[in-house]
């Protein structure tokens, strides 16, 4: 059976080829009763249209790609849905892509969106970036950028991300309220600026607590779980060990819950903790893991919808740089005090 095309819907509804495609691309001098007429007879006679030949006459793709470090992460994973559903919404599709925290890896995947023509790119920079030369082509090419989360301050890109530096104070000053002074910090690599935000918040919040900064208390890794098992089992080994941890994110502080569980350690009475991302795991784990929430789904939603406002008014469009107040989550990981202190609760 042969495929059908806008001759055939012509000859059916005698009206011209063109008057089919313009129909089809919701061409505003093509009036509603024909558009409704081509689009019954193209669903009868099960047409497809070429979406490749559509988008070079149009100057648009319909697809809006995504980068992110990868997807095995709630967190990312919950921004990617959101994302999705504001871009479905618009009749946009996506193309999802993942740089595995890898540079080398995320300029493969930017150079793979440029050749699907998308119309936007979404992106968190990778771990291991330090040469923002590939987002600068999708600028250069006229081509919408939103980083979140993992951002960089380039020239036409708006930026959506939450107050790391306001995260991480307010889980150190949460800890000095329990009682804990001596607080340990597990770091990510300073390269990646939320990391540095939350080293920052942490070290301010000490200070201005009084409680004085210990280098000894401080571990730098890739705070996935197994670094937080490293960073915990040097930290006990110390003549005066901490008595508090707090974790630039929830995975290293699961680690360190692990190995806090083997050594007979009670949490939080011995060592309390607190994660950064508010991972699914963590209401799950016992005690339940105190942690910043990073808002995926607002994350998510604002992000599509400042892609969106770009694209539609690409003229008068001024990059947004939006910051989100995170959000404290207390669980029983962290709560010496009273459970009637409880901040939030999941």
């Amino acid at each position: 059976m042969s495929k059908t095309t806008i001759y055939d819907i012509a000859s059916e509804l005698n009206i011209t080829p063109s008057t089919v495609s313009r129909a089809l691309s919701n061409h505003p001098r093509i009036s509603a009763r024909t558009k409704k007429a081509v689009r019954e007879v193209a669903t009868r006679l099960n047409y497809r249209q070429n979406s490749i030949a559509a988008a070079l006459r149009s100057g648009k793709t319909n697809m809006l790609g995504i980068v992110v470090p990868t997807t095995d992460r709630s967190f990312f994973s919950s921004v990617i849905r959101s994302i999705e559903q504001v871009a479905t919404a618009s009749e946009y599709n996506v193309m999802i892509t993942q740089s595995n925290d890898q540079e080398k890896m995320e300029r493969s995947n930017i150079e793979a969106l440029l050749r699907a023509q998308v119309d936007g790119v979404i992106a968190s920079i990778s771990r291991e970036t330090s040469d923002y030369s590939h987002f600068r082509k999708l600028t250069d090419n006229g081509i919408p950028l939103v980083l979140f989360d993992r951002v960089a301050d380039l020239n036409h890109t708006s930026i959506v991300r939450i107050d790391d530096y306001r995260g991480a104070y307010e889980a150190t000053a949460h800890l000095i309220a329990q009682g804990c002074s001596r607080i340990a910090h597990f770091a990510g690599q300073q390269k990646l600026d939320i990391y540095q935000q939350r080293f920052r918040g942490y070290k301010d919040a000490l200070q201005d607590h009084r409680i004085a900064f210990d280098e000894a208390l401080l571990h730098y890794s890739n705070v996935k779980i197994e670094d937080g098992r490293a960073g915990m089992n040097t930290l006990l080994r110390l003549k005066s060990p901490p008595d508090a941890v707090f974790a630039a994110s929830d995975y290293a502080a699961i680690g360190a819950m692990q190995v806090l569980k083997e050594k007979g350690k009670r949490i939080p009475e011995d060592v309390a903790l607190i994660g950064f991302m508010n991972e699914t795991f963590t209401s799950f784990v016992d005690p339940g893991l105190t942690t910043v929430d990073q808002l995926s789904k607002k994350m998510g939603e604002i992000a599509a919808s400042t892609f969106l406002e770009q694209v539609e008014c690409p003229d008068e469009f001024v990059s947004k740089k939006i910051i989100l107040s995170p959000k404290l989550i207390v669980r029983g990981s962290s709560l010496k005090a009273d459970s009637s202190s409880m901040e939030s609760n999941s």
